[in-house]
């Protein structure tokens, strides 16, 4: 059995070998996590097509079906009080724009909501605020090493990998 750099399991590695193997198999998970991020993004895309392509369809069939509601209900007048078709027929349309009518009325009153909504102005703003706020943001100070100082871990490190 041997590690993942080809060295045997129980013997001794230096820290910069230890190190190394780490960062790989750091790099490696961090890899393999990205790939399954993206497999379960295009599951989930395909998911939302399929969907979307039934609803599409369901719509379709509902559409061209409403003709055959409408002969319905002008035959079922005619049947229930031995009318004109034709008057039978002009009620089914008055029926129809009823409906219409009265779905354009609460499609209204969405509309005038959603106009009165400041929901993408506010938005907006915030992200303009957050901009602000990160144009002026300064990073962290960090102590500055001199050129020829090389900190003791660093040192360490090197003198155990050579």
């Amino acid at each position: 059995m041997s590690a993942p750099d080809g060295s045997p399991v129980g013997a001794e590695r230096s820290i910069g070998q230890l190190f190394a193997s780490a960062t790989a198999e750091m790099s490696a998970l961090v890899h393999d996590e990205i790939a399954l991020a993206k497999a379960q993004l295009k599951q989930d895309v395909k998911r939302g097509a399929t969907s979307g392509g039934a609803f599409s369809a369901a719509g379709a069939v509902l559409i061209f079906s409403l003709p055959m509601l409408n002969f319905a209900l002008a035959y079922g007048i005619r049947t229930w009080s031995d009318w004109n078709l034709a008057v039978c027929f002009l009620l089914s349309f008055a029926a129809n724009v009823l409906v219409a009518g009265g779905l354009a009325l609460i499609g209204m009153v969405f509309a005038k909501k959603a106009k009165k909504s400041k929901g993408p102005q506010k938005v907006a703003a915030s992200m303009k605020e957050t901009a602000v706020v990160l144009q002026k943001a300064k990073p962290h100070p960090r102590p500055e090493l001199a050129q020829d100082h090389v900190p003791e871990a660093i040192e360490a490190v090197a003198r155990s990998s050579s």
